[in-house]
């Protein structure tokens, strides 16, 4: 794993939309739940999740998909209106936190999974690493 150098940057495939991120994560993480599962295209969502204030939107704005939580509230799937990239994930229970999308990171290389979230939707053919904790919804 590299350094994790911040500010960090991101964005869409087709550039329209850029962020930055001036604090390190709080936490790496992937998600199985059926929506990430749905929202990515894959089996989970790979998520850095960093303070709300570190974080800023420096071009473009994303589109938003809205879907109830389980927590309460709602879940905030932003993607490119453009292109289509998932980019970031906001939710009401915790609005103190955006949950960035990995694949959406300019420099992949520091990150470091770190737990499986919602593992009571993952598929019996999703091999999670073994020696990582799992939790069958949220983290206690």
């Amino acid at each position: 794993m590299s350094k994790i150098n911040t500010p960090f940057a991101g964005g869409c495939a087709c550039g329209a939309v850029r962020y930055e991120s001036t604090a390190e994560p709080v936490l790496m993480l992937h998600c199985h739940c059926r929506d990430c599962q749905r929202a990515s295209g894959g089996p989970f969502s790979s998520y850095v999740i960093v303070p709300e204030e570190a974080f800023k939107l420096v071009q473009g704005s994303p589109r938003f998909h809205d879907s109830l939580s389980d927590r309460g509230g709602k879940t905030h799937r932003g993607f490119c209106p453009d292109c289509g990239s998932p980019i970031l994930v906001r939710t009401d229970p915790a609005p103190q936190y955006v949950a960035i999308r990995t694949a959406s990171l300019d420099d992949l290389s520091w990150f470091k999974q770190q737990m499986d979230v919602w593992t009571s939707d993952a598929h019996t053919w999703d091999q999670m690493n073994p020696t990582l904790p799992k939790f069958e919804k949220y983290p206690k």
